[in-house]
C-alpha cells in the first residue's frame, strides 16, 4: 500500500524534475533556452520566439533556442527560479516586459525585486496612446489636460485592466502630469482594449488609455482621434502625424518593452556575450522584418542602459502605487 502511494508522487516528481534537469541539459550542451513566464500563445511567449526566430535567422546562434513554458504568478514562478535554481546558468535568457517592471514594484514577485537579476536587454515595443473618439471636444492634448485640470470628475477614463495595471498606469500618469492626484481620477476598468475601444465609441468613456498596436483599423476608419503617443519621439508609418505628449509639453511615456533577464550570478563573460549578440540582432533588417510581422515597434536599450532603465521604471511605478494605496 505505501509502496502504490509512493508511485502517485512519481508523476509530479518527474514533472518538477523535467523543468530542472532540460535546464541542466541544455547548460552542459551549450544549446540556449528562453523561457515564457506563460502560458504558450500570450506576449511573453512572443518575446521568447522573437529572440529565438531572430537569432536563428539571422545566423547568430549555431542551434535552434528551445522555448519552453513556466506560468504562475504573472511572471513570479519564473523570476523565482531562476533566482533559486538557474541563478547562473549562461545559455539562459526570460522573457519580461513592463508587465514585470509593474509586478515588481507592487511586490508581486515575493522576495525578490529588480535588484535580483541581470536585466539583458529589449528588442521591441509598442507605446501606450491617449485616445478620444473622432468627434470629442479636445483637439489635442493640451485641451483635455486644461479640461482635467478643471473638472477631472467631469472626464471618464478607461481601459482594460483594473487599478494596478499597465493601462491604468498610464491614465494615473496622465493625471499626474496635469497635477491631479489618480486618486481622483474617474476610472472604469474593461476585460481588454476591444471591449474598451467598444466603450469609448459608444460614449460610456471620453478617453481610452490604450496601446497604439490596437488601433489601426479604428484609425483607418476616422473613428478615433489619438491626442498623443507615449513613445520618445514620433513613430513611423501610419503614427506619423501623431504627436508624442513629450513635444505637448507633458512627460508621458509608456514603452510596453520586450525583452530578457539572465540569472543573478551569470558571468559578466556570458552576459556580456549576450548584450553582444541581442544587440547585434537588433541592427539586422531580417530581423526588422521579423519584428514588424509581430506588431512591435523599434526599441533597442542593452546591458546598463536597459538595467537602469528597468530600475527607474520600478522605482517610479514604486512611488505611483503608494501615493494611490496600492503599496504600504
Amino acid at each position: 500500500m505505501k509502496f502504490n502511494k509512493a508511485l502517485c508522487y512519481w508523476p509530479a516528481l518527474l514533472t518538477l524534475g523535467g523543468v530542472l534537469l532540460t535546464g541542466t541539459a541544455q547548460a552542459q550542451s551549450g544549446a540556449t533556452e528562453c523561457i515564457a513566464p506563460a502560458k504558450p500563445g500570450g506576449g511573453y511567449d512572443l518575446t521568447c520566439r522573437l529572440a529565438a526566430n531572430g537569432l536563428q535567422e539571422t545566423d547568430l546562434i549555431d542551434k535552434p533556442m528551445m522555448v519552453s513554458y513556466m506560468p504562475g504568478g504573472i511572471g513570479a514562478v519564473a523570476y523565482n527560479h531562476v533566482n533559486g535554481v538557474r541563478n547562473d546558468d549562461p545559455n539562459l535568457i526570460v522573457a519580461a516586459s513592463t508587465g514585470a517592471a509593474v509586478n515588481l514594484a507592487l511586490g508581486k514577485f515575493g522576495q525578490y525585486d529588480a535588484d535580483e537579476v541581470r536585466w539583458l536587454g529589449a528588442l521591441g515595443a509598442d507605446y501606450g496612446a491617449i485616445v478620444v473618439k473622432a468627434d470629442a471636444p479636445w483637439q489635442n492634448l493640451e485641451e483635455l489636460m486644461q479640461d482635467l485640470q478643471t473638472k477631472p470628475g467631469d472626464i471618464v477614463f478607461g481601459a482594460g485592466g483594473t487599478v494596478g495595471s499597465q493601462d491604468w498606469m498610464k491614465a494615473a500618469l496622465t493625471a499626474k502630469a496635469a497635477d491631479i492626484s489618480p486618486r481622483d481620477l474617474r476610472y472604469v476598468a474593461f476585460e481588454g482594449g476591444g471591449e474598451s475601444l467598444a466603450a469609448l465609441l459608444g460614449n460610456h468613456i471620453q478617453v481610452f488609455t490604450g496601446d497604439l498596436s490596437e488601433l489601426s483599423s479604428q484609425l483607418e476608419s476616422g473613428k478615433v482621434r489619438v491626442l498623443a503617443a507615449l513613445s520618445e519621439e514620433r513613430l513611423d508609418g501610419p503614427y506619423t502625424d501623431i504627436p508624442t505628449a513629450a513635444e505637448q509639453g507633458y512627460d508621458v511615456q509608456w514603452p510596453i518593452w520586450r525583452g530578457y533577464y539572465m540569472g543573478p550570478d551569470v558571468s559578466d563573460e556570458a552576459y556580456q556575450a549576450w548584450v553582444d549578440k541581442l544587440k547585434t540582432l537588433s541592427e539586422k533588417e531580417k530581423f526588422a522584418e521579423l519584428r514588424e510581422a509581430r506588431g512591435l515597434f523599434p526599441m533597442a536599450r542593452f546591458g546598463d542602459d536597459f538595467d537602469g532603465y528597468v530600475k527607474d521604471q520600478v522605482a517610479q511605478f514604486k512611488q505611483l502605487a503608494e501615493e494611490v494605496g496600492l503599496t504600504q
